[in-house]
């Protein structure tokens, strides 16, 4: 496959040349890139200069990849990588692979040079489909995609990671009939979302009558206080969790905090005291429904209620929420009789709405449920 140029306005998309390696190695030292792609770590220039001066030209004229550097037309610096990293003439279709480098960013150019691609890999190469795939967790790449005009079609477990690492992706596909609108712009809410769930979660800290209390990520030096909380009757009695309850549940729920955040969906924090002992959990889900909606739900360990602990991780929870991804409405259930969630949700400035029928499932019966909102102008 001969290798070609590209152009989109102020963006060159061109074949990686030897004497590219150093900018290359530059770009690759960014801990986002080395985080989310499969570049060696540490990234070394004997690395760049096997990729820029020997793999890609292989690549090309053997035809099963089309790499190319994404530079500035005017001035010739590096923004980023680009191009089809495995080409399947079988099937004519191919998989797109891209980074940005850190001073680039902002710009567009991923999706720019993406959608460049795609109309030259459509007409020139007769494909009839790229696919997109990027670790879960990297919102940063699943934005480009959207904004090229990918469909993200689902999750994927990844055939090779290391232990440790997350061991899911999104997968998203691009046909010609995609390109022949405009660029879509994503929805506000999932820009907001990206921004935060592209990062750690968040360390919150407030006030509680009984101390100041602090929100993080749970893990798994909590487990035994986690398995002591859940085997307390009034937890089996009011709440979903297991019954009986082990170390294996809490290590379920771990791995299940840890992909909440990386698929964007939610937050799971625990909640601890002045000394950093576990009091219990605080969820925020997304509502996958409304951009603009999400609920809640907690647990406190038994020696650590009735210290107002619970209402101000709720209100912080709550107003970080409404802050960092724009939301108009938060909703709390709990089963018809849980006075204690009930004090703790009012407290918190909720407003309880009413009650539902049988709208919960637990242990085998449908149970009533009180049903109230704090909304983003009740704060």
């Amino acid at each position: 496959m001969d290798p070609v140029e590209l152009a989109d306005g102020d963006l060159l998309l061109r074949p990686w040349r030897a004497d590219d390696a150093p900018a290359m190695r530059r770009a690759c030292q960014d801990p986002e890139i080395q985080r989310w792609t499969t570049v060696p770590k540490p990234y070394l220039l004997q690395h760049a200069e096997r990729f820029t001066g020997v793999l890609s030209e292989q690549r090309w004229a053997d035809g099963s990849a089309a790499l190319f550097g994404v530079f500035d037309a005017a001035t010739g610096e590096l923004l980023g990588s680009n191009g089809l990293v495995s080409i399947d003439r079988l099937r004519a279709s191919a998989e797109i692979g891209y980074w940005t480098a850190p001073w680039a960013r902002g710009r567009g150019v991923a999706a720019r040079s993406s959608r460049t691609i795609a109309e030259w890999a459509f007409k020139e190469l007769e494909l009839r489909r790229l696919v997109w795939q990027a670790m879960l967790g990297n919102h940063a790449s699943r934005l480009a995609a959207l904004r090229t005009g990918f469909r993200i079609e689902g999750r994927l477990r990844l055939a090779d990671t290391k232990p440790g690492e997350i061991d899911e992706g999104w997968l998203g596909s691009l046909l010609p009939s995609d390109l022949a609108a405009e660029p879509p712009v994503p929805d506000s809410a999932v820009v907001r979302r990206a921004k935060f769930f592209g990062g750690d979660p968040p360390v919150l800290r407030t006030q509680a009558p009984g101390g100041p209390i602090t929100l993080r990520r749970s893990s798994y030096r909590d487990i035994d206080a986690m398995v002591a909380m859940c085997r307390d009757p009034e937890a089996v009695r009011w709440t979903s969790v297991p019954d009986p309850y082990d170390r294996a549940n809490a290590e379920w729920f771990l791995t299940f905090i840890a992909d909440h955040w990386a698929a964007g969906t939610g937050a799971l924090f625990g909640v601890y005291d002045a000394s950093d002992t576990y009091c219990g959990s605080m969820d925020l889900r997304l509502s996958s429904a409304d951009p603009d909606a999400a609920d809640v739900g907690y647990l406190m360990a038994p020696g650590m209620r009735d210290k107002g602990y619970a209402t101000a991780a709720l209100r912080a929870m709550c107003e970080w929420s409404f802050s960092a991804f724009g939301l108009a409405r938060i909703e709390w259930r709990a089963q018809v009789g849980n006075l204690a969630s009930r004090r703790v949700a009012e407290k918190a400035g909720f407003t309880v709405e009413g009650v539902q029928r049988a709208a919960l499932a637990h242990r085998g019966a449908r149970k009533d449920t009180w049903v109230g909102s704090l909304l983003r102008t009740d704060l």
